[in-house]
């Protein structure tokens, strides 16, 4: 019997997908476990499998289209069936259910770079042919500066050493796909004219735009962020509690822990391992608030907040109790990279019982952050500066960090949070027990 493929929920925040690539055709049999496509989330670009094998008869929603979680994006069924009667009930479902949201189509005249890159790249394709009139070239590279590329072509770039950034993309909005991958590589390879031997003059300053101002959409991974701010910051009664650490013996565990397994450690990943032991021994902490109980939780499972280009996505090392601290910074290099990239898997973005944001390295001293539920506290954390600090009567240099607690204040109190902030002060400043 034909059955319609559905729109999934890639994660908790998740409302609506993008359907980036068809990896099948209509027509196409499919087998259990198949990739069929690639759908864009609010955090990651997944490939999709299908679980039911089949005849791919119908295309709902075309690459490049939007469609809300659980809406018909395909119908399947048997070689020869009849599948009439589902389309009609497709078509009769409430049209907000199948909604699909078409791409733009790309502008004939680029509107004026707003970033040196592109200016530069462009002079760079028209150097080689000075004397001839060239044709605009689709641009691959959107007027924000960023490539957009499927997660197989990709891959498939790098496997077959092609620059992404001299690809012309041929998928939704310029979107570089396999195909165009494929061609670069088989492309005859062009030889650039002799250069001349004077210093080429220095790239024009971009012109200001015409208009004062541009209305940039909020959508995807941004549109999230921007929905789960108001959902936590205005009925989460936030508390703060702060910290000083002195990170000295820390930082030379730190090191001492690179040499012995020729690995990099980080700050972070000192903080994953510090707060997910005293968690576990503060579990008032590692706790959600569920509006009749509070779950209180039995492993610690640490969100990292990466940046991205298009907003903050939150990779989680699981069970960060259990594991020793060289292991902790293999997965959280491993996961921040591929969030970056947008290839997480859904059950690496989601099921964090406490999160770490750290803006150190860009220089903030100290800062708030804010809770994302249903978890119930998020740690703060700022840059390590050398400042005065007395020991024995004498003063010397120390490390020091600001370590700044927020706390749902329906589920945890302030003695809680204090003890908790002071256990996460001790495992940091007396550091053996990070290494075990």
């Amino acid at each position: 019997m034909a059955f319609t493929i559905t729109m999934p929920q890639l994660s908790d925040t998740m409302e609506e997908g993008r359907v980036l690539r068809w990896l099948k055709e209509e027509g196409d049999e499919l087998d259990t476990g198949d990739i069929i496509a690639e759908i864009e989330s609010d955090k990651a670009d997944v490939e999709f499998e299908v679980f039911r094998s089949g005849v791919l008869h119908k295309i709902l929603v075309p690459e490049g289209g939007v469609a809300p979680v659980g809406a018909p994006i395909a119908i399947v069924g048997k070689p020869d069936e009849d599948i009439s009667e589902l389309l009609a009930e497709v078509a009769a479902a409430p049209e907000e259910a199948v909604a699909v949201e078409a791409p733009a189509p790309a502008p004939v005249e680029a509107a004026p770079a707003p970033v040196e890159e592109a200016v530069e790249e462009e002079e760079e394709v028209a150097a080689p042919v000075a004397a001839e009139v060239v044709a605009p070239k689709p641009a691959a590279v959107p007027t924000d500066g960023r490539l957009k590329v499927s997660p197989v072509a990709r891959r498939l770039a790098a496997e077959m050493d092609v620059d992404l950034a001299a690809v012309q993309g041929s998928g939704p909005g310029g979107r570089i796909i396999k195909r165009d991958v494929e061609a670069a590589h088989g492309a005859p390879v062009a030889v650039a004219a002799p250069q001349p031997t004077e210093a080429p003059a220095p790239p024009p300053v971009a012109a200001r735009p015409a208009e004062p101002f541009e209305d940039v959409p909020i959508k995807g991974m941004r549109r999230t962020i921007a929905q789960r701010l108001v959902k936590s910051k205005a009925p989460v009664p936030h508390f703060y509690i702060t910290s000083e650490v002195e990170m000295g013996q820390a930082l030379e565990a730190k090191a001492s822990l690179e040499r012995l397994r020729d690995t990099k450690v980080t700050v972070t990943d000192l903080l994953v391992k510090a707060c997910a032991l005293a968690l576990i021994k503060h579990p008032e902490i590692n706790s959600s608030y569920q509006g009749d109980f509070v779950r209180r939780y039995h492993e610690a499972h640490i969100g990292v907040v990466v940046a991205t280009e298009e907003g903050l996505v939150i990779p989680v090392v699981r069970e960060a109790d259990s594991k020793p601290l060289a292991q902790i910074a293999a997965e959280t290099t491993d996961l921040v990279a591929r969030g970056r990239n947008r290839k997480l898997r859904p059950e690496e973005f989601t099921g964090a019982t406490f999160t770490i944001s750290n803006l150190g390295m860009y220089g903030v001293d100290e800062f708030s952050a804010v809770i994302s539920p249903p978890e119930g506290a998020i740690l703060a954390v700022g840059s390590i500066r050398e400042r005065p600090v007395v020991r024995d009567g004498q003063v010397q240099v120390g490390r020091l960090v600001s370590l700044t607690l927020a706390c749902d204040h329906r589920i945890i109190d302030g003695t809680a949070a204090a003890a908790f902030l002071g256990e996460v002060k001790e495992l940091l400043e007396h550091p053996s027990s990070l290494l075990m």
